[in-house]
C-alpha cells in the first residue's frame, strides 16, 4: 500500500508538472519527514553525491558534444560514410545509421546525435524520394543509439548509482549497439529496395570518396582515441571525456576551422544548462533513492516479485512492461536513477549480472527517447524537420519493435553484452 501512496503522490506532482527534479527532492524529503528520519539526511544525500569524480565526465561529454554539433562535423561524417555506402539498396538511409553510430561514439548523447546528423541527412534522405515519416522515424531512432554505444551518458549515471565499473558497461554496450546498427540497417534496406523502391545514386568515384574522408578525418580520430583509450585503461572516462573535448576544440578550431567564438559560447552555454538539469535530477532523485531505502521498499518489491514472479523470464516481461510504461511519463535519465535502486536487487536475487542488467535497462530507455509525450528525440527530429509531431511519432514505430526485438535477443543471448568485457 505504501509503495501505492509514494507513486500515486509521485505522478500527480509530474502531472501538476512540478519538473522531475524537484518532484522527486520534495516527496523524497517528505517521506523522511513523515516516518520520523531527520530532514538533514537530504542535504547530506546531495553532497555526497555530487561529489563524486565520475560525473565531472558528464559535463566534458556535453561539452564535447555540443562543440561538434555547433561545428557542422556532423555534414562531415555524413558525407563521408555516405561516399562509401550511398550506392547500396537504400545506401542514405544506411549512410544515415552508420554516421549516427559514430557520432555516438564521440559524444555520448542521444539528443546531440539525432540534432546533428539530422540537420544533414533529413533534406538530402527526402530529396532523394524517402518517404518523410520513415526519414524523422529513422533520425529519431538513430539518434538513440548516442546512449547505448559507448561512452554514454546514462551508463555513466548507471554506474555512477550502482557502483559497477564503468568501463565494463562501455565495453558490454558494444554488442548490443552492434546488432542494433545492423537492424537498422537492414530494415532500411528492405524499406529501400521493396517498400519506398528508391532509386540509389550513382557509385561515388575514388576522387570523391578520398576528399570526403580526409575531411571526416579528424572525427574518426577523435572516436578512436576515446574509445581506445578507455578500452585500454589508458584513461578513466572522467579524463577521456576531458581529452575529448581538448581534441574537440583542435579539430573544429585549428584543423577544420569551423568553429567560431560565438558558435563555441553557443555550445558552453547549452552544456550548462543541461548539465545543471542532470544534476539536480541526480540531487533529487538521491533524495527520493534515500527515502526509499529507509523504508525498505527495494526489499519489498523484491520480496513481491520473487513471490509472484519467480522466475527470470516473468521477471523481465513485468519489468520489460513497468518501464515501457514509464517511459511515457519520464525521460531517461530519471528512468534509470529512480528504477536502478528498486529493480536491482531482485534482478541480482534472481542471478542477473548487473552489467547485463545495466545494459538491458539502457536499451529500454532508450524506447523512452521515442515514445510519447516526453521522448525527447521526438522532439528534436520535429524541430529540425519542422515537421507534425505525429509524422515523428508514426515513422518510429518499426524502429520501437526493432530495439524490441533487441532486448529480446539479449535476454537469450546474454554473452551479446557479456562477451566482451569478461570473456575475451
Amino acid at each position: 500500500m505504501t509503495v501505492v501512496i509514494i507513486l500515486a503522490c509521485l505522478f500527480t506532482l509530474l502531472l501538476a508538472r512540478v519538473p522531475v527534479a524537484f518532484a522527486l527532492g520534495f516527496l523524497g524529503l517528505a517521506m523522511l519527514v513523515v516516518g520520523g528520519f531527520s530532514p538533514l539526511m537530504a542535504p547530506q544525500a546531495i553532497l555526497s553525491t555530487l561529489d563524486g569524480f565520475i560525473l565531472l565526465a558528464v559535463p566534458l561529454f556535453l561539452l564535447m558534444s555540443n562543440v561538434l554539433l555547433k561545428a557542422g562535423v556532423g555534414a562531415d561524417l555524413f558525407n563521408a560514410v555516405q561516399a562509401w555506402v550511398g550506392h547500396w539498396p537504400g545506401g542514405i538511409a544506411v549512410a544515415t545509421i552508420l554516421s549516427c553510430a559514430f557520432f555516438a561514439a564521440i559524444s555520448g548523447s542521444s539528443v546531440a546525435t539525432a540534432a546533428t546528423i539530422g540537420t544533414v541527412a533529413i533534406p538530402e534522405m527526402i530529396s532523394r524520394g524517402y518517404d518523410r515519416r520513415f526519414v524523422y522515424g529513422l533520425l529519431a531512432a538513430g539518434g538513440t543509439l548516442g546512449i547505448l554505444i559507448p561512452p554514454s551518458i546514462p551508463m555513466i549515471v548507471y554506474g555512477f548509482v550502482t557502483e559497477e565499473s564503468v568501463i565494463a558497461l562501455f565495453l558490454a554496450g558494444i554488442g548490443p549497439g552492434m546488432v542494433l546498427v545492423a537492424l537498422f540497417i537492414g530494415y532500411s534496406m528492405i524499406y529501400a529496395r521493396f517498400i519506398n523502391r528508391n532509386k540509389s545514386p550513382a557509385k561515388a568515384s575514388g576522387a570523391e570518396r578520398r576528399k570526403a574522408t580526409i575531411r571526416a578525418l579528424p572525427s574518426i580520430a577523435l572516436a578512436t582515441l576515446i574509445m581506445t583509450g578507455i578500452y585500454s585503461g589508458a584513461f578513466t572516462p572522467t579524463e577521456a571525456a576531458a581529452i575529448g573535448f581538448s581534441a574537440a576544440l583542435l579539430i573544429t578550431a585549428v584543423f577544420l576551422r569551423s568553429l567560431s567564438w560565438a558558435k563555441f559560447k553557443e555550445a558552453a552555454h547549452e552544456s550548462m544548462v543541461t548539465t545543471v538539469a542532470i544534476l539536480l535530477i541526480i540531487a533529487g532523485a538521491k533524495i527520493f533513492g534515500k527515502a526509499i531505502a529507509l523504508y525498505r521498499i527495494p526489499q519489498d518489491i523484491s520480496v513481491m516479485i520473487s513471490e509472484n514472479f519467480g522466475t527470470p523470464l516473468g521477471f523481465i516481461l513485468v519489468i520489460s512492461v513497468v518501464l515501457l510504461v514509464m517511459g511515457l511519463v519520464f525521460e531517461a535519465l530519471s528512468m534509470v536513477l529512480i528504477m536502478t535502486p528498486v529493480l536491482l536487487p531482485g534482478a541480482i536475487g534472481l542471478g542477473f549480472d548487473p552489467i547485463w542488467f545495466g545494459i538491458y535497462m539502457v536499451i529500454l530507455v532508450e524506447c523512452a527517447l521515442i515514445t510519447p509525450p516526453v521522448g525527447l528525440n521526438l522532439y528534436v527530429i520535429q524541430s529540425v524537420a519542422k515537421s507534425s509531431l505525429g509524422d515523428v511519432c508514426r515513422g518510429v514505430l518499426p524502429f520501437l519493435v526493432l530495439m524490441l526485438l533487441t532486448v529480446v535477443l539479449l535476454y537469450l543471448l546474454p554473452d551479446m553484452a557479456l562477451y566482451i568485457p569478461f570473456k575475451l
